[in-house]
């Protein structure tokens, strides 16, 4: 199997969906990440809706296959003595809790570091660990919202819209796994150990790129586009007769492309069109027009056309339909998995190919608390211990 982060310890110390997603990230390639629970409910992504056979939530799996669980109690003195063992083993300590929580836990840095001077440890959080917000919740919602990122999102005239996804979550998950790589190749020559501080807020800022670029050269405040581009066009999705298809046509040659498909040649030095600048100015405008022509005929038709003329172009899917669809099945992005309580189930894997290969799903998600006693006895643990830490509910295992 490819894993390329084989040998690898991380400790994963998340809730719902930026440290999971970031945990997922490393354990698709190969990482051992042990997810450190508390007794009792877990991750509180075991508790979101819909339910799979078994109690845990269907986007739980999806986020948490390829770990083990330890469902262990930190509040307690036996428990903190438990983590800081493991903290020996690991190479990275993952947590997305409020900042300063792990030191109202006695497990903050200068702790961990006394332990293994060679950690990598990634603060995720709303804010960061450090500024006036620092204390402040900061969800996904909030960081679209206070980013900038909810009032450049949806149709002119309507209101704020987020982002269909927790891109904010999504995305600072995404840094924080390329920075721990980052920084364990770095400590291969070092033996040092670094802190990560990431925040869902200015990963936001870091994703709107053309509208603080913009920003920055004229001043402008950049407004909401629909399906638009902030300074291509055409590009955006556009009415036919049966539907809506999206096309990108803003390089030149796809921009003259575009008029011949439209039967309409005649456009390619229209002033009002020549060059990109200009299309941009007069953008409702070239829409207006390019609607007018393609709801005469079909989206597939259309989508034909424009494919053999070799301008991008995209039906508008429903998820189940993009699921279903002959590229989804061609590059073999589904995988399916046997779960102990939930059965077989099926997971969107990793879109990362290795040489030809899909990362493997070698695990489903873990049971709350499924692989504490493999992992204690490891430590050196007895069995006998074990069954006391776990009637002192220090530790719990899955009844």
């Amino acid at each position: 199997m490819i894993a390329p982060l084989a040998g690898i310890r991380v400790l994963e110390l998340a809730n719902f969906m930026s440290g999971p997603f970031c945990g997922l990230q490393l354990a698709d390639m190969g990482a051992d990440v042990i997810k450190v629970e508390p007794p009792g409910t877990g991750d509180n992504g075991r508790l979101n809706v819909p339910y799979l056979p078994g109690g845990d939530g269907a986007g739980f799996h999806a986020l948490n296959r390829n770990k083990r669980s330890l469902a262990l109690n930190l509040k307690t003195p036996e428990g903190k003595q438990i983590f800081r063992r493991l903290v020996r083993t690991a190479d990275v300590v993952l947590e997305n809790f409020r900042p300063g929580t792990m030191d109202d836990l006695q497990l903050g840095e200068a702790i961990l570091r006394s332990e293994n001077p060679g950690l990598i440890l990634c603060h995720i959080s709303g804010f960061g660990q450090t500024g006036p917000y620092r204390e402040r919740a900061g969800l996904d919602l909030i960081a679209q919202g206070m980013s900038g990122l909810m009032s450049i999102t949806g149709e002119p005239e309507g209101a704020p819209v987020k982002v269909g996804v927790p891109i904010s979550d999504l995305a600072t998950a995404l840094y924080a796994a390329y920075s721990i790589v980052c920084l364990l190749f770095e400590r291969q020559k070092t033996g040092q150990g670094r802190t990560l501080d990431l925040s869902l807020f200015e990963t936001d800022l870091a994703l709107e790129v053309w509208e603080t670029a913009g920003y920055f050269a004229n001043g402008e405040t950049p407004g909401k586009l629909g399906s638009a581009h902030r300074a291509s066009a055409p590009y955006q999705a556009f009415r036919t007769r049966d539907g809506y298809i999206t096309v990108g046509a803003g390089a030149p040659r796809l921009w003259t492309a575009t008029c011949e498909v439209l039967g309409r040649p005649d456009l390619i030095d229209d002033p009002r069109f020549v060059s990109m600048a200009a299309r941009k100015r007069n953008e409702a405008e070239l829409a207006a027009l390019i609607e007018s022509i393609l709801i005469q005929d079909d989206s597939a038709t259309w989508i034909e056309r424009f494919d053999r003329a070799g301008v991008p172009c995209g039906v508008i899917n429903t998820v189940p339909q993009a699921l279903n669809d002959p590229q989804t099945t061609a590059r073999g992005i589904i995988a399916e998995v046997d779960h102990p309580k939930a059965g077989r189930i099926k997971l969107v894997a990793s879109p990362i190919h290795i040489s030809g290969e899909t990362l493997p799903v070698r695990r489903p998600a873990p049971m709350l608390g499924e692989h504490g006693v493999e992992i204690l006895e490891s430590l050196g643990w007895s069995r006998n211990e074990i069954a006391s830490l776990i009637e002192g509910k220090i530790l719990a295992v899955p009844s």
